[in-house]
């Protein structure tokens, strides 16, 4: 190759990086004139980014056994942003993606009772029916060795996950249910608190979970269970952390043979300000269990809030909890059979939750963030003696719980709930829905942060069942993070 023809070449590769630069010049002269002018209108248009509708939502129900799943769509109008697709949601068997049921009507209500479960279900939405959309696993064993009354929310996959409840040494049996329903393999990390201190132990790391499949580990019984280490646990707060992908999780306790079954609720991460809702009344103990992670102990005020004021528990208004245990409660002379609630304060961030024996069962509980005005909560399986308790810890609250039947809204209750007390609710199936219903719990304009759990309970005395459900603000809408107002946004 001659001089003049490498000259002509060089000459060529500069002229078009200069034309290509000229290009991108005018394409951000041009932006910059059609935008807004002012640092206000900037800010506006380019530094709050968006919140757009949810299109897409998938949750995990543990399925082995014999369950009800239940899936309720929510009402367009308590929806802020609107979904561009109506869409729909699939219930599908997670290992091989077989359907056993749909939902593609806004607010509407899908249930089916399943027997011989071998493995977990998935829930896939998209579109309108992402948004608000709520969906349940309850068993009922009205006798036997599982005799007892039990219910979850069905998990979203996540990376982060907290549990509380009772150690090898007070259940027969603990189960964990890893679900991985994306198509890359994920790894998990078990590790516990108990009332000793952490269990450290190499074993519960590096758990794998293929794609599309569930992996049960049961605590105590093998090296990814946490191996000898956690069988002399009383308590337990365990946190289930993927490695590589997400991971959903769900943990079934039984406390032994005709003693009830129930599923933990996942529990909100560490926080220094919780409260913890819907300890239900009557009789049986009632025990609060707080988990400190971290090197510092924890200096924790408790007050209980129930129908009549907010109280500190006489002698038990500070907690000194050591740190990386988990420190059990007995509430039972402060509530003297009341429904309530409790509010913790500490110096250290915590983990928080309840359990509630009545009769022959058990129910779990745990913290819950709050309702508020705009947003809503959903329940999707209301049977048997179905009772909502509402806690408002700061001002007065006003809540609309509306019944949601296979024939569409049943008639709404407006509840008030004065500040710093709990209300219990009582709610009565719509028409034609006596085996089973939705309902939709709705702060009102002007009202107060509220807290919320279901309770579902049958029988009376030794053969009462029970089981309680933390009702979390539904998710509906996705932050879309703001738009940089750089170059960079199209060169490299």
């Amino acid at each position: 190759m001659n001089l003049e023809r490498i000259v002509r070449l060089l000459g060529l590769r500069y002229v078009t990086a200069a034309l290509v630069l000229l290009a991108l010049a005018a394409l951000y002269g041009a932006a910059s004139l059609s935008r807004p002018n002012g640092d206000e209108a900037t800010a506006k248009a380019f530094g709050s980014g968006v919140d757009d509708p949810l299109a897409s939502a998938v949750s995990v129900c543990p399925g082995r056994e014999n369950a009800r799943l239940s899936v309720q769509g929510a009402f367009p109008n308590l929806l802020k942003v609107k979904a561009r697709t109506p869409g729909r949601a699939d219930v599908v068997q997670t290992p091989n993606g077989l359907g056993v049921g749909f939902l593609s009507t806004p607010g509407g209500l899908w249930t089916k009772d399943l027997s011989d479960v071998k493995d977990s279900y998935t829930v896939r939405a998209s579109g309108a029916m992402a948004a608000g959309l709520e969906a349940e696993q309850t068993t009922h064993w009205p006798k036997g060795d599982d005799r007892g009354l039990a219910g979850l929310s069905c998990a979203r996959p996540g990376t982060d996950l907290w549990f509380l409840g009772p150690g090898p040494t007070a259940a027969k049996s603990i189960d964990v249910h890893l679900t991985n329903v994306d198509t890359e393999p994920a790894a998990v990390d078990i590790t516990a608190l108990s009332g000793e201190g952490p269990l450290d132990t190499p074993d519960g790391r590096g758990i794998p979970v293929p794609p599309y499949s569930t992996k049960v580990v049961s605590l105590g019984t093998s090296p990814e269970g946490l191996g000898e280490i956690v069988k002399t646990a009383s308590d337990l707060s365990l946190r289930v952390r993927a490695t590589t992908g997400r991971i959903a999780a769900s943990v079934r306790v039984r406390i032994g043979d005709g003693k009830g079954v129930e599923w933990l609720p996942i529990s909100p991460g560490p926080s220094a300000s919780l409260i913890v809702p819907g300890l239900p009344g009557g009789n049986g103990r009632r025990s609060l269990l707080v988990a400190v992670p971290g090197q510092e102990d924890a200096a924790i005020r408790i007050q209980v809030i129930t129908s009549t004021g907010t109280f500190a528990p006489q002698g038990q208004d500070t907690l000194d909890a050591p740190a990386g245990t988990v420190t059990t409660l007995d509430l039972d002379r402060a509530l003297t059979g009341k429904p309530a609630a409790v509010r913790l304060l500490s110096n250290r961030p915590i983990v928080a939750g309840f359990s509630a024996q009545r009769g022959a069962d058990i129910a779990y509980g745990t913290s819950t963030p709050a309702l508020n005005p705009g947003g809503f909560g959903v329940v999707s399986d209301n049977r048997f003696d179905t009772t909502i308790a509402l806690t408002a810890p700061r001002g007065d609250a006003t809540v609309r719980i509306t019944p949601l039947g296979p024939q569409g809204p049943g008639t709404p209750q407006t509840i008030k709930v004065p500040s710093d007390r709990t209300v219990e609710v009582k709610l009565t199936a719509p028409s034609g829905a006596e085996k089973g219903y939705g309902a939709v719990i709705v702060p009102q304009p002007g009202s107060g942060p509220v807290h919320a759990v279901r309770t579902l309970s049958t029988g009376k005395g030794d053969t009462a069942l029970i089981t309680a459900l933390p009702i979390t603000p539904a998710r509906t809408t996705v932050h879309l993070p703001p738009v940089g107002d750089t170059q960079t946004a199209i060169t490299p």
